[in-house]
């Protein structure tokens, strides 16, 4: 990594949590530009070579970068079963993406023409490779019988790939990523014989909030959504709203939308010093508060612990008709990572529960009704 761009990183995290928050953003857009702090620099930048205020800027963590010939590429181990590249274009927006399916005679029994299918949503750096392998979510859609579908943020929406779920302009329905993103997915809907009534959402950090986003703005599209390290929908309207959420968690309580959040899975470590712990229990709350009064039951806590000793405490919001609504995973003195992941990836804790297995249970037990 950059040790320049690392070490203006931290100073930007510094002054966040410092509350200069002009100043932090002042020094990520110097990391981006690969220019020195402004203590080391030998003079000033003329105002006329300053960017403008709209530039892009890193809206996460940088992470290690993981090479192609570093990533497992599960290619196929019979004729049926596809790992696959594509390109899908709508209203001008160009998005690159993998799509993992599984052999069709793996297929959940009661469907087998008619698979789910899981969007899965990387975080700022990463890349459809990089989160396969980190996440090994199509290891278990082999076992289960899952289409997985991976876009890929370009780098010039974003310089380093982060979904864009700070900026207004996408967090609408109809509107940017969200509607470029509900588009391919139902091309590959369409293209592949998906069952309409098991389409889930997945993300992680900058991907988690946009995974936030696509559940408020598409209930009738999605059937579920997993937030691991992410944000509300609606927390940031700016660079420096956003690096408040991260640092501090959401100002206030993000909108609802007049459609219930379809049942959520959330998980976030308690000692994340990327996105405030606090992000996650406002995901929490703000799906238990799109329902409708009295939907979700008291709730029920359990502790426990991973196999690799990584403690966590799950509590479970349950839905009148006894299905699972909403669930937390609050994950004991972990970081910023994918819980449970594999070291093959970024982003990834290999000694925490497994989200990835968590998830596809919890997706598969709450198919929409009369998709």
């Amino acid at each position: 990594m950059n040790p320049l761009f690392q070490r203006l990183m931290n100073e930007a995290t510094r002054l966040t949590r410092g509350g200069n928050l002009q100043d932090a953003t002042d020094a990520i857009q110097r990391a981006l530009r690969g220019e020195p702090s402004v203590a080391s620099a030998p003079t000033p930048m003329p105002a006329a070579d300053a960017p403008p205020h709209h530039a892009a800027v890193v809206i996460d963590v940088p992470a290690r970068v993981v090479g192609d010939e570093a990533v497992p590429m599960q290619r196929t181990d019979s004729a049926s079963e596809q790992w696959t590249d594509g390109s899908f274009t709508h209203q001008g927006r160009t998005l690159a993406y993998k799509l993992y399916l599984p052999p069709a005679a793996r297929a959940i029994a009661d469907a087998p023409q008619r698979l789910p299918l899981v969007l899965m949503l990387h975080g700022c750096t990463q890349n459809p490779d990089d989160f396969a392998a980190g996440t090994q979510m199509n290891t278990l859609a082999r076992e289960l019988g899952v289409a997985v579908l991976y876009p890929a943020q370009t780098q010039p929406a974003n310089p380093q790939k982060c979904w864009n779920w700070f900026k207004p302009q996408h967090q609408q329905r109809g509107r940017g990523e969200p509607a470029a993103l509900v588009a391919l997915t139902q091309s590959v809907m369409a293209a592949n014989g998906i069952d309409p009534a098991r389409v889930y959402v997945a993300g992680l950090s900058a991907g988690g909030a946009m995974a936030d986003i696509l559940g408020r703005s598409y209930p009738d599209v999605f059937a579920a959504v997993g937030v691991h390290s992410g944000l509300p929908a609606g927390a940031a309207h700016d660079v420096m709203s956003a690096m408040a959420a991260m640092h501090g968690g959401p100002a206030m309580a993000h909108r609802t939308d007049a459609s219930p959040m379809p049942p959520l899975i959330v998980f976030h470590g308690d000692a994340d010093a990327t996105v405030s712990a606090r992000n996650g229990e406002a995901v929490v709350a703000g799906a238990l508060g799109a329902r409708n009064a009295g939907d979700a039951a008291p709730q029920r806590a359990a502790e426990g612990a991973s196999a690799g000793g990584q403690r966590f405490t799950r509590t479970v919001y349950a839905a009148a008709d006894g299905h699972q609504a909403v669930e937390y995973w609050q994950l004991h003195g972990a970081g910023h990572a994918w819980s449970g992941g594999s070291a093959r990836g970024s982003f990834t804790d290999p000694r925490g529960a497994d989200a990835s297995s968590e998830m596809l249970r919890f997706f598969l037990a709450h198919p929409k009704a009369n998709a």
